[in-house]
């Protein structure tokens, strides 16, 4: 395959992405519950617009790529997931809660760019492990993300919690 480096690069965006929605997969019910005070229907909510974006912002995302091309709308997409990540950390609210997710569920829409990308930089006979490279990203990212935030979910919340205190 050519353009390795572009592969390798591409796998660690969708990685990082998937890494980051599973490491809040265990986190997110506790800490909406003890910090947020809210039920079962609103974590459920919280959960489902992120993806819920993905689907609305994919195809937007997918022209923009068209016409400015693959890499600078990922690298917007990694930035948007990175402020969505942190705008979490300090999020105090359930409204701060969502509007988290929805800027994460932009930047997490970067998957379809990503698969552009691959089709863009691999030969018609290579496509396919290309895009076998984009599932394995995937799986790895929904394998060690929520192994990360259970672990993370097992130390105390308060850590966490005084840790975010911290900076405000």
């Amino acid at each position: 395959m050519k353009n390795r480096s572009s592969l390798v690069l591409i796998f660690l965006t969708v990685f990082i992405d998937l890494l980051g929605f599973g490491i809040l997969i265990p986190i997110l019910p506790s800490f909406s519950v003890k910090e947020l005070h809210v039920d079962e229907a609103a974590i459920g909510i919280a959960i489902a617009i992120y993806s819920f974006v993905q689907f609305l912002f994919n195809p937007v995302l997918g022209k923009l790529s068209d016409k400015y091309g693959r890499k600078p709308v990922i690298v917007v997409c990694l930035f948007l997931n990175a402020m969505g990540y942190i705008v979490f950390f300090f999020t105090h609210s359930y409204l701060m809660l969502l509007a988290s997710r929805v800027i994460a569920g932009i930047g997490g829409s970067s998957i379809g760019v990503a698969q552009a990308y691959i089709a863009d930089v691999t030969t018609r006979e290579n496509r396919s492990k290309g895009m076998g490279l984009i599932g394995a990203a995937f799986g790895l990212g929904f394998v060690f993300g929520p192994l990360i935030g259970g672990l993370l979910s097992s130390l105390d919340m308060l850590l966490l919690v005084m840790l975010q205190r911290d900076f405000l």
